[in-house]
This record gives structure tokens, sequence and C-alpha cells, in this order.
């Protein structure tokens, strides 16, 4: 059962860590920043699909492909973050949002704000950092 929210709900530490109300909150983050991407995506779908490159100039026709070229990309890597996002949703059905992958323990609430899709938290990423580190130096 989810809760209801107030507009201006703010996730507080004075509240249970991910009781129902903060639960709702991400829950809702989440599915505003999937549908924004999606949006995005269709409107590039959208402007791509309106015809070829059909400016005259080399340099011109180069700044449209250059332009292009980069919006894919980014398209790409917000089609990444949307599967990122679905795995999060995917943890709040199950009951693991909120929770370090690695530890179990609390990710925290702003760490979560910043970063709703974490997965672990700081001290664990930290961790995590440090050993590509290391092994990227090998």
């Amino acid at each position: 059962m989810l809760a209801t929210l107030p507009p201006d709900y703010r996730p507080s530490d004075a509240e249970p860590f991910m009781s129902a109300r903060q639960i709702a909150y991400f829950r809702q983050k989440l599915l505003d920043w999937r549908a924004e991407l999606l949006r995005e995506a269709g409107e590039t779908l959208q402007s791509m699909g309106q015809g070829g490159i059909v400016e005259a100039d080399l340099a011109d026709r180069a700044s449209v492909e250059t332009d292009r070229a980069l919006e894919l990309r980014t398209r790409d890597r917000a089609r990444k973050l949307i599967a990122k996002i679905d795995q999060a949703l995917e943890r709040v059905e199950n009951g693991t949002y909120g929770y370090c992958e690695e530890t179990g323990e609390p990710i925290g609430l702003k760490r979560l704000e910043a970063r709703p899709i974490a997965t672990l938290s700081i001290e664990a990423q930290e961790r995590h950092e440090r050993m590509e580190r290391v092994h990227r130096d090998d």
C-alpha cells in the first residue's frame, strides 16, 4: 500500500528509514525521472525523423552531423539510465530499495535524494572505486 504524500513532502531522518511515505516519495521521484527521459527520447526521435541532412555547406552539414551524433550518445546514456531506474523501481517493489547491495545498511536519504538509483552506501561506493583504481593501475 502506497502512502499519499502532500506536494511539499521531503523525506526526513526524523521518520523511520524507508517508511511507507519515503518509499512512495522515491517511487514517484523515479517514475517522474523515467517519464522525463522517455519524453526527451520521443522528442529526439521525432526531430530526427524529420528528414535527412539538407545543408549544402560542408561546414553546416558537419555541424548538424556532430549535433546528431552527440544527441544519439545522450539518448544512449538515457537508455542505460532508464534501465537503472527500472531496476530501482524493482527494488522498491521487492522491499530492498534504499539499502546497500553489499552491506545491507541504509544508503542514506541525502545520497538517495542526489542519486535515487544508488545501490551502494557512500562507504561501499568509495571502497568499490578504490578497488577499481587499484585494479586499473595494474
